[in-house]
């Protein structure tokens, strides 16, 4: 770790305890009850149906695929799906949905059906680590507009069940708190998409989740943990080379990222968890062509289960995972 990234740490933990508090009046996760904090999910894995919590929890919960003896997850779910506490006579659920950090409300959806995420929210917060922004997603309705300030005790919304494949018995709030990708992903979707982008920069594609559960739990043991050093103690599993004519413009809003001395950058190394979050960042001697994967974790599940398909099993960078790359890095 370099000098200026430690003094970094120490100033963000020092000067500022992050305000992080739940978004509903659902306290269970922080009690240890998973059952009654997380919405359960439907399942029909080898002819056994089942209705397991575990798959409302932020990580590798879902799409159950038998490898060998051993069961691997293959779908990422990017965020919690907190269950309700109440319900009105038909069913509804009644929970008021609030900020999780204060900030300002910066986009909220025009309608429902335009997103895997129904009725959704987006709040950015300042913070001494930089922009971050909560989402909050499949709301009945949603009482804030774009350009708000939010504390703690404003009301976002209420509780619902939009978006696709949910129905009433598995109403939620789906909370992540994000990482911005890229500010020019317009850009991007036109170059891989045909179809129109609803939302702006604040489509989720461009919203990179960091591990909110893990953050939650770390949160309440250390209330003085800082964003910066969670991010960078998180696990990685995989490390891209890129070359140095990326943007790198992720840089520029998380420096903290950044380790190692300065150096004639010629390429990148970012390592990354699971699912693609940068973990560091560091500048290296050695051009590079193209993006490259230099590094994966060992395990006996197969890499592109392990990696949301971003790395292929034989350790290459797969269609979707430079995609990917291309977005965050700006190449």
């Amino acid at each position: 770790m370099s000098r200026f990234l430690a003094l970094f740490l120490a100033a963000v933990t020092s000067v500022s305890a992050l305000d992080l508090r739940l978004p509903t009046g659902n306290g269970a996760l922080l009690v240890g009850d998973g059952q009654g904090y997380f919405q359960f999910v439907d399942r029909d894995f080898e002819g056994v149906k089942s209705t397991p919590w575990e798959g409302g929890q932020f990580g590798f919960v879902r799409d159950a695929r038998r490898i060998g003896s051993r069961i691997a997850y293959a779908r990422f779910h990017e965020g919690m799906d907190i269950k309700p506490t109440q319900r009105d006579g038909r069913g509804n659920p009644l929970d008021d949905i609030h900020p999780i950090l204060p900030g300002t409300v910066v986009y909220v959806t025009a309608g429902a059906s335009l997103s895997n995420y129904g009725r959704y929210i987006v709040v950015q917060h300042e913070l001494l680590e930089g922009t971050f922004y909560s989402l909050y997603a499949h709301l009945a309705s949603a009482n804030v507009s774009a350009g708000e300030k939010v504390t703690h005790a404003s009301i976002l919304g209420r509780m619902g069940y939009t978006g696709s494949g949910i129905d009433q018995r598995r109403a939620h709030l789906h909370v992540e708190l994000n990482m911005l990708l890229n500010p020019e992903f317009e850009a991007w979707h036109a170059t891989h998409f045909r179809s129109p982008n609803h939302h702006g920069l604040f489509n989720g594609m461009n919203l990179l989740g960091l591990d909110l559960q893990a953050l939650y739990l770390a949160h309440a043991k250390n209330p003085d943990i800082s964003l910066a050093t969670f991010i960078r103690s998180s696990e990685a599993w995989f490390e891209i080379t890129v070359p140095a004519t990326a943007k790198m413009d992720f840089l520029t809003r998380y420096p903290w990222l950044r380790e190692g001395a300065p150096t004639p950058v010629n390429a990148w190394k970012i390592r990354c968890t699971r699912w693609g979050l940068p973990v560091s960042v560091t500048a290296v001697g050695q051009a590079v062509p193209q993006v490259t994967v230099s590094w994966v974790k060992d395990d006996p599940i197969p890499h592109y289960y392990n990696t949301r398909g971003l790395v292929s099993n034989s350790g290459q960078i797969t269609v979707s995972g430079l995609q990917f790359a291309q977005l965050m890095i700006g190449l």
